[in-house]
């Protein structure tokens, strides 16, 4: 790309950023940097310095070393909402929450797709590609319930099995995160070591499972009440593109759930997200999804065929931007009765690729410890038994996925529901086990009617 195409691609992200996630998300959440010039030899050297550093499944991606542009943004380990406490030490939480509903389409042609996440059933197929050697118990209608028991256990699973949905900084340095071969016992143990003085300063708890387990809980509980904590308004925070009630607010294949059903208990408590956090506002944008892949895929494909007849069209229908406030206004038509149009159809598929950033983006929370004497009204804190946290909450990885993406989309939906019907659900559904047990004999009966 030219200097000029690069330059055009960074201002689409901040303005994409600025004019369109802020108003889903709030101001306080969002973090749309700026485009700066960097000195050519410069970017050079920083590009040699941080190869080493670099994970290895990033390293097949290039830095940009020749247009001289490049995006400034917070370092969102850090607190954001103000500068008090720098000198303090500062924890850090990413998580990436994923798809936190069930698809309530109509379009929908598997029945499994009403009863059990995306999330839980792609598990699966990354296991038996080899991306992950077991699959997480973490599924993300738990976290998005509201209900707290079934948060803590969500949270819990993901520092159980962090896979990339987890990670946990202290200081700007990650001390816990994506470790396949993990042994989850002494990670806890270390990952305690380095907490202890956050959530015990002065107490003499050091060392064995009781402090570890109690540690661990009190990361879950602060984790908790801050991603229900409202510290932002936003003009879309009161958009509902549906009603949670009208959807299945459980994925049938959650091990919260299964528990439940072990236990002879069938129903599963929602108590719902407050309006104002950043969870329900998450969910919101990624409900612009009301069509599901399934859906929107012959929706895409009319608009391909539109600018096959009319290719100069592009610019015209902004699929490449710009990104800017007529461009949201468009993203607020929640209607799903299709007129036949070019223009209903790239709605849909605008708010699907709205919803697709919405379901892969991640969310940091910053604490720092503060006394009692320096924590006033003006800023959010959260407490413990035995300490008292400042906090900031963020959403990054907000850049709008690719319009071409859609068909690859299409194709995995397809893969992952095959896989998972073919080899889970057969193997898990009691009716068919208890019915056909090897070496027994079957006899059907048929009556008349």
């Amino acid at each position: 790309q030219t200097s000029e195409e690069i330059l055009h691609h960074l201002q689409n992200i901040v303005d994409f950023g600025k004019h369109v996630m802020k108003q889903f998300f709030g101001e306080n959440y969002v973090h749309h940097g700026e485009i700066i010039q960097l000195p050519l030899d410069f970017v050079r050297q920083l590009c040699l310095k941080i190869q080493p550093e670099r994970p290895e499944s990033r390293c097949d991606k290039d830095m940009d070393t020749l247009s001289g542009y490049a995006m400034c943004l917070p370092n969102l380990t850090r607190l954001q909402t103000h500068r008090f406490g720098e000198h303090r030490p500062i924890l850090c939480i990413e998580i990436k929450p994923k798809c936190g509903f069930i698809p309530f389409s109509s379009h929908v042609s598997q029945e499994i797709k009403h009863k059990v996440c995306r999330y839980c059933m792609h598990q699966h197929l990354k296991v038996a590609n080899g991306k992950w050697k077991r699959p997480s118990k973490y599924c993300p209608l738990d976290l998005f319930s509201g209900n707290k028991q079934r948060m803590h256990f969500a949270l819990k699973s993901l520092l159980q099995e962090a896979q990339n949905n987890l990670k946990i900084f202290k200081n700007g340095e990650l001390i816990y995160g994506c470790k396949d071969d993990q042994d989850c016992v002494s990670d806890w143990n270390e990952l305690a070591c380095h907490l202890k003085p956050f959530f015990f300063p002065s107490n003499g708890l050091v060392s064995g499972p009781h402090c570890t387990r109690t540690i661990i809980k009190e990361l879950i509980h602060v984790i908790t009440m801050t991603l229900l904590s409202s510290t932002d308004a936003c003009r879309a925070g009161d958009m509902k593109t549906v009603p949670i009630s009208q959807g299945r607010s459980y994925c049938e294949a959650s091990a919260f759930n299964k528990e439940l059903v072990r236990n002879g208990k069938h129903k599963l408590e929602s108590s719902g997200l407050p309006r104002g956090c950043l969870l329900y506002k998450t969910l919101q944008a990624q409900m612009l999804d009301m069509l599901d892949i399934e859906g929107l895929y012959p929706l895409y494909s009319r608009v391909e065929q539109y600018l096959e007849e009319f290719p100069e069209e592009r610019s015209t229908l902004q699929i490449d931007g710009p990104y800017n406030e007529a461009f949201y206004e468009k993203l607020l038509d929640l209607s799903t009765e299709d007129d036949g149009t070019v223009a209903f159809a790239l709605t849909k598929v605008q708010q699907y690729r709205i919803a697709m950033t919405a379901k892969d983006c991640s969310i940091m929370i910053a604490l720092s410890p503060c006394l009692q004497d320096e924590c006033s009204e003006q800023r959010p804190v959260v407490l413990t038994s035995k300490s008292r946290f400042t906090f900031s909450v963020s959403v990054l990885d907000l850049d709008l996925k690719p319009y071409e993406s859609i068909p690859h989309q299409h194709k995995l939906d397809g893969k992952i529901v095959n896989y998972y019907l073919k080899n889970v659900q057969a193997k898990d559904d009691p009716v068919m086990s208890s019915l056909f047990k090897e070496n027994e004999d079957c006899t059907l009966v048929l009556h008349k009617v």
